[in-house]
């Protein structure tokens, strides 16, 4: 990777802003707000911004400046911490820190998923079921690790060259080992394939998530015999929105040479259980999940799901920190029940972003919420996030964020 010095330019004075951002006294008061949130001292509630999908609208690839594609996804990365600083009323960190993944993939489950794509842009794809009965299983594999040192340490060298005397680079492993196996094999057997197997083919069913179950154990084996994880308990994303700052990791005894999954955050999700009964996600979800999940010091669970009547289940997982409540729970419900067990991760609806703007009735929906939570005692998050659009007003974040701030000041009065 090597950048041309007009890339350079732009991207090294981007850094500089980035930098200045960074060292402002609110970011380490945001960041020390974050520790006593997730580590459950404080019950101020805490706000994240994540446009996702609308990005394109608000950032345009049109006014991106540098020239060569790998110079323009870095700017890409600078111009959104320095757009959400100047447009959001949230609590996000900007860190004075450029992260150098290192380049670790796998070789996946021995059978690639087959979609028939949507005739609309941006629409749904079809999936082509490629294991059709229980003797299809055995062409699943044993996912192994794939690590391209070279490729890493070349892209950590280019990037230290670029801004490395301006902003913290830090090379880093795997900082998220999530797992998505409902995700992974409803790609490969089908959605209504998989439904109607949890009545018609409970066994196959069994049969194949003991076998993803093992080959995800299999790979968190690697990733600890090759020393590839890092720490998350930062400005990691994580869960299914979140970050990871906690003073309640690494675990006692952390060695910063050899990260254990003890020393770390870990995820789970299981979106495609959303309507099924408890008992069912407990089968043939939960009892899987719960065994990779063990070994983490601190976990997250759900995403878009409806876990309003799973959540005794959820909590019943070890260590069970952050718990996503989706625009499609009740926030009663889940606040009395949750209380301040784990960190209370709201999901605020996106479709407020879309057709007329009402900030009274965002304003009214937010404080619900927000009252429901400090009534029950809830250490309270709300995360603004699959927002696919905004219908090309972006200025609708900022009004989000605004009547939100409005509210949590009001409710919970101003955090020093």
């Amino acid at each position: 990777m090597v950048f041309s010095q007009f890339d350079r330019m732009i991207l090294r004075n981007l850094a500089l802003e980035v930098a200045d951002i960074a060292a402002l006294p609110e970011m380490a008061r945001r960041r020390r707000l974050w520790v006593e949130h997730n580590s459950l001292r404080s019950r101020y509630p805490m706000m994240l911004v994540f446009p996702e999908g609308s990005w394109a609208e608000l950032l345009p690839e049109a006014s991106l400046q540098c020239v060569a594609p790998d110079a323009r996804e870095v700017e890409e990365n600078l111009r959104r911490r320095i757009y959400g600083w100047k447009h959001f009323c949230d609590d996000t960190v900007v860190e004075r820190e450029w992260v150098a993944a290192k380049r670790i993939s796998n070789t996946g489950w021995g059978l690639a998923p087959r979609r028939i794509p949507s005739p609309v842009t941006r629409g749904s794809f079809h999936i082509d079921p490629v294991i059709k009965a229980p003797a299809d299983l055995k062409k699943l594999r044993m996912p192994e690790v794939v690590y391209d040192e070279k490729g890493s340490q070349a892209y950590l060298d280019a990037v230290r060259d670029l801004f490395g005397d301006i902003l913290e680079v830090k090379p880093r492993g795997m900082r998220r080992v999530d797992f998505h196996m409902l995700n992974h094999y409803t790609a490969l057997r089908g959605l209504e394939e998989f439904m109607m197997d949890m009545y018609a083919e409970p066994q196959m069913l069994h049969e194949a998530l003991a076998f993803m179950t093992e080959g995800n154990l299999r790979l968190m084996k690697q990733y600890a015999d090759m020393n590839l994880l890092s720490l998350n308990n930062d400005s990691t994303y994580h869960g299914s929105g979140g970050n990871g700052y906690t003073d309640h990791l690494p675990a006692p005894g952390a060695d910063p040479s050899r990260v254990r999954y003890a020393d770390v955050w870990g995820f789970s999700e299981s979106q495609e259980m959303a309507q099924v009964s408890p008992e069912h996600h407990v089968e043939f979800a939960l009892q899987y999940e719960k065994k990779l999940l063990a070994p983490f010091g601190l976990n997250s669970y759900g995403c878009c799901e409806d876990l309003t009547r799973k959540l005794d289940d959820v909590l019943a997982v070890p260590n069970m920190r952050r718990i996503s409540i989706s625009p499609w729970a009740d926030v009663d419900v889940c606040a009395a029940k949750l209380k301040g067990r784990a960190v209370y991760s709201w999901k605020p609806n996106p479709a407020h972003l879309v057709g007329d703007f009402n900030a009274a009735r965002v304003r009214d929906y937010v404080r619900h919420a927000v009252q429901a939570a400090k009534t029950h005692g809830c250490f309270l998050e709300m995360v603004l996030k699959d927002t696919h659009t905004c219908e090309q007003r972006p200025e609708r974040f900022d009004e989000w964020t605004r009547v939100a701030r409005g509210v949590i000041t009001e409710e919970a009065g101003a955090a020093g």
